[in-house]
């Protein structure tokens, strides 16, 4: 399940930085996308949140979503 697992973000933003340590400490492969280089990006996120621009939204393989998750959810949604 941790195949092409895509996080949305910003470098400005605290919650996607705390979220993209997370992942790179277990060392899970993903892709970032920086909504600073990548504004065209937004328009997942939007479509994702039922039109809130919240991030980081962070997509799974299994084509589910998490926007702004606590540690403790994405542990559980990767089965850690």
């Amino acid at each position: 399940m941790t195949e092409n697992i895509v996080m949305y973000g910003a470098d400005w933003c605290g919650d996607c930085r705390r979220s993209r340590a997370f992942l790179e400490r277990r060392r899970i492969p993903f892709t970032y996308v920086d909504l600073e280089e990548r504004p065209d990006q937004m328009a997942e996120v939007v479509r994702r949140n039922d039109g809130m621009r919240s991030i980081p939204v962070i997509v799974f393989d299994d084509g589910s979503h998490l926007t702004e998750p606590s540690n403790d959810a994405l542990a559980a949604k990767l089965g850690l």
